[in-house]
This record gives structure tokens, C-alpha cells and sequence, in this order.
């Protein structure tokens, strides 16, 4: 497995910006691209960053304070993804915006956004759990090239590609040989380049990486892997809360839980915080698990 240079790291942030930057086609028509990679089908964490972005280009002023979406269809990778955007409310102090995701004529997937002028409240907010710091642990990376030489060649090469965001797990599970463990995980990431100071933006970059490990907490207890090939995984729905300001190239803890799996469907929550504990973004999603392997419990 070949490490990617930092220059290669760095340009995937690049491009990740770039992937963000929608082309306007019309007033309320967007349009936008997938990276060139085999896999089969879009990345749920791409779609939900472009719908937010699209929602921001018809919104003056105001800061996304909650986003609620539905995965409908796969994502088709080889062509291009039209964002249209409804205008649904300007109000004095929220606007409401709905956008819907389209490919091959058909909806693949829908978003409601709320935006808000930022003013001032009451303050609480539940405590970050106690964990080690990003600096004493493991990168993502580092643990995947210690078992290259056991994964399938498709797999290993798409560890391997460059990467907008770096992880850190905290209490990872073995990829290869997975034994049941504790609907929980922590994670920490950034974006492995500085970029602007935009709040949009943040949050963008943020939206797109909230969909990479949530999935994840509900197949822990089960101790199956998407590895194996015999797992079929796929987001079907995610929401997000914005609370607070924060920045997506410094380190974020991502705490996630998973609460129930029943019904070929598993519930994920997560909670977002600064290294300093404020916390910044929660996060829900509902995910499909299908085993086609042995029967698992």
C-alpha cells in the first residue's frame, strides 16, 4: 500500500473545494461533478455538501442552522448531479430552503435547510467525553497499511488514494477480523489543509464528512465488516444541527452512538466538538445493514 505524499493530501483538499463549487446553470439550477474514482456509486457525505453549498448560493446573510435529508437513488459517479433549489420562506430572522438532487431525470436525493440571522440566547450544551488527544493516536492510514497485504486489491488501492480528511480513530475495530464491540466509537478529523475563513464553507467540508464513519456504529455490536463484501450498507436519510462556530482544518471529535439496529436498518447519533470540548454540531442518521452472509444477531 502506497502512502500518498503530503503535496497529494493537500491537493485532495483542493479538489474537495473545488468539488463544492457548484456551477450555477439557471437562478435556482445548479450543477455538479464527482471525483474520478471507480467506485460504484456517490459518496452520501458529497451529495449532502453540494445540496448545503447550493442552498447557500440563494441565501444572503444568514448562517445554516439545521439541514434534514433523504437518500433516495445511488448516485451515478459518471455524470453529473443538478441541485435545484426551492425557495420555500425568507423570513425576518429564518429562511427555509429545499433542494432537490437530480440525475437520469430522477430524484436521487432530497434536502430541507434552515438558515438563521445569528443573534444570541441561552447557552447549555451536554460535555465532551474524556478521550485521548489526536496527537497520541494512530492516524486511519497508519492502521490500514499495517493490513494491506490482507485486503482484496480494490480495497487496498482505495485506502491508499490521496484524501481530503484525516482521521484518527479512538477505539478502532479490526477491519479483517472484527469482534462484536460496544455500539460506540470516537473519532477525530480535520481537514488535512488550511482553507478559508467562510463559515459556509466549514460547514460544507463538515456535512461532507459526517457521513464517513456514522454508518459504521451500528454494524460494531454485529462484528461483521463491509470488508468482507458480504455486508450491504447505505445511508438513507441524515441530519445535522449546527450550534456554534468552528473550523474544519482543526481537530474535531466525533463521539457516535448507535442507540438500535432492527429491521435491516441501524440508528446512528453523533455530537461534534473543538479539541476544547465546545460543542459545535450534532448529527442523526438512519442506515440500511443487509448481511448476506451466515445469519448474524
Amino acid at each position: 500500500m502506497t502512502e500518498p505524499s503530503p503535496q497529494a493530501d493537500k491537493k485532495s483538499v483542493e479538489d474537495l473545494i473545488d468539488l463544492l463549487d457548484l456551477e450555477r446553470i439557471e437562478e435556482n439550477l445548479f450543477r455538479g461533478h464527482s471525483p474520478d474514482v471507480s467506485w460504484q456509486r456517490v459518496f452520501g457525505g458529497q451529495v449532502i455538501g453540494q445540496a448545503l453549498v447550493a442552498a447557500y448560493r440563494t441565501v444572503e446573510e444568514r448562517v445554516c442552522h439545521s439541514l434534514h435529508a433523504y437518500f433516495i437513488r445511488p448516485g451515478d459517479p459518471k455524470v453529473p448531479i443538478v441541485y435545484e433549489v426551492d425557495r420555500s420562506r425568507d423570513g425576518k430572522s429564518f429562511t427555509t430552503r429545499r433542494v432537490v438532487a437530480i440525475q437520469h431525470g430522477k430524484q436521487i436525493f432530497n434536502l430541507a435547510a434552515s438558515f438563521q440571522v445569528p443573534e444570541t440566547g441561552f447557552e447549555h450544551q451536554a460535555d465532551m467525553p474524556k478521550v485521548p488527544m489526536p496527537e497520541e493516536l494512530a492516524s486511519e492510514r497508519e492502521q490500514r497499511k499495517a493490513i494491506a497485504d490482507k485486503l482484496p486489491p480494490e480495497i487496498a488501492k482505495h485506502f491508499s488514494r490521496p484524501r481530503p480528511i484525516e482521521i484518527r480513530p479512538v477505539n478502532p475495530q479490526d477491519y479483517i477480523d472484527p469482534a462484536p464491540m460496544e455500539p460506540l466509537q470516537h473519532v477525530w478529523f480535520r481537514a488535512r489543509k488550511s482553507v478559508s475563513d467562510e463559515i459556509a464553507l466549514h460547514q460544507c467540508i463538515l456535512a461532507y464528512a459526517s457521513d464517513m464513519t456514522l454508518l459504521d456504529t451500528c454494524i460494531r455490536p454485529h462484528g461483521v465488516s463491509w470488508v468482507s463484501g458480504k455486508l450491504q450498507s447505505a445511508s438513507l436519510d441524515h441530519a445535522m444541527w449546527f450550534h456554534a462556530p468552528f473550523r474544519s482544518d482543526e481537530w474535531l471529535l466525533y463521539t457516535q452512538d448507535s442507540p438500535s439496529a432492527s429491521g435491516a436498518r441501524g440508528l446512528n447519533r453523533g455530537s461534534i466538538y473543538t479539541r476544547e470540548g465546545k460543542l459545535v454540531a450534532s448529527v442523526a442518521q438512519e442506515g440500511l445493514i443487509r448481511y448476506r452472509g451466515a445469519p448474524k444477531s
